[in-house]
């Protein structure tokens, strides 16, 4: 008998409890405060990238998106990290890049720096590296500021190619011989 009087008393509070919480949520200045509704209405609430450039030795680790935004000054840190070491000019960086690696990061589940050997491209550097290199293109997407050639350390290179694929996000192309993959957010492609 007195086991189910612990269970009344505890539905009842649990009734209680509940009247009270929607009470609270029908509140406007509750309702509608900062602080309950980036849990329910945002999984995710900042994204994070480590980058290396490899040839600058420049490393940046930094929250470039919070609260729905990019951030601004993040941004202008990213374009400068990114920029062509050859000719020291910069662009702005196609922000879709950031979240193609945001995403790389958290499908692979390694949360390492990603290590830059190219960036933006001014189209003289482009255009030198065309005439030593076949393989390299005349209409790179690295000139508009929207591709990327990365290595992860420690992580496979061709398991982060096939990462990279799976998100149909753009351009990846896998260079096993000089250790990196190229992505991009252009049309998607793939090549070796």
């Amino acid at each position: 008998m007195s086991e189910s009087k612990s269970l009344l008393s505890r539905r009842g509070f649990l009734k209680v409890m509940g009247g009270t919480a929607a009470a609270v949520l029908a509140t406007p200045s509750v309702a509608s405060s900062k602080i309950s509704a980036p849990l329910i209405l945002k999984p995710e609430l900042e994204r994070k990238l480590v980058l290396n450039n490899l040839h600058t030795g420049e490393k940046l680790s930094a929250v470039y998106w919070a609260d729905g935004e990019y951030q601004p000054e993040v941004m202008l840190q990213l374009n400068a990290l990114l920029r062509d070491h050859r000719s020291n000019s910069s662009t702005e960086m196609d922000r879709r890049l950031y979240d193609l690696l945001h995403r790389l990061q958290k499908e692979s589940g390694v949360n390492r720096e990603f290590q830059i050997i190219s960036a933006y491209r001014s189209p003289e550097t482009n255009q030198m590296l065309a005439k030593r290199n076949g393989k390299v293109a005349r209409k790179s997407y690295h000139m508009k500021g929207q591709a990327l050639d990365i290595r992860v350390p420690g992580m496979n290179l061709r398991n982060l190619h096939k990462t990279a694929v799976r998100q149909k996000l753009g351009g990846v192309g896998f260079y096993s011989r000089s250790n990196f993959i190229h992505v991009d957010v252009g049309p998607v492609r793939y090549w070796s």
